[in-house]
């Protein structure tokens, strides 16, 4: 199977609700083509709703590493970052997402969460 093909199940898996599943079709997917942001956003998605935080920042960090534009990657960084305590980083990836996407609710709503954290 290739990568397009895993890609298209774990994201089936994820809507289904099924993120234990998603992980390990979306890491052969990831293996397979490491550069798509595509796929490392979608493992971060399933890797966040695991409460896996490291996992999913390290995977969110090689989406906006593959797409610098991609305000979904930044605002998933954020998540996992914020997951894992470290408050001002996420900040700095809602704000980011908010800039790139300043329509979107859900990166306004992130941003003044973690502002009032602070």
């Amino acid at each position: 199977m290739g990568a397009y093909e895993l890609y298209r199940e774990g994201r089936e898996h994820l809507a289904a609700g099924e993120w234990l599943r998603a992980i390990p079709v979306l890491e052969a997917a990831r293996d397979l083509e490491p550069g798509k942001g595509s796929i490392h956003e979608a493992l971060t998605v399933a890797y966040l709703r695991a409460r896996r935080h490291a996992d999913a920042a390290r995977e969110a960090a090689l989406a906006v590493e593959a797409a610098p534009n991609d305000h979904y990657a930044y605002f998933l960084r954020g998540r996992a970052l914020e997951g894992l305590g470290d408050t001002a980083e996420a900040r700095g990836n809602y704000r980011l997402a908010t800039w790139l996407r300043p329509q979107e609710e859900t990166y306004r709503a992130a941003l003044r969460r973690v502002d009032v954290a602070a």
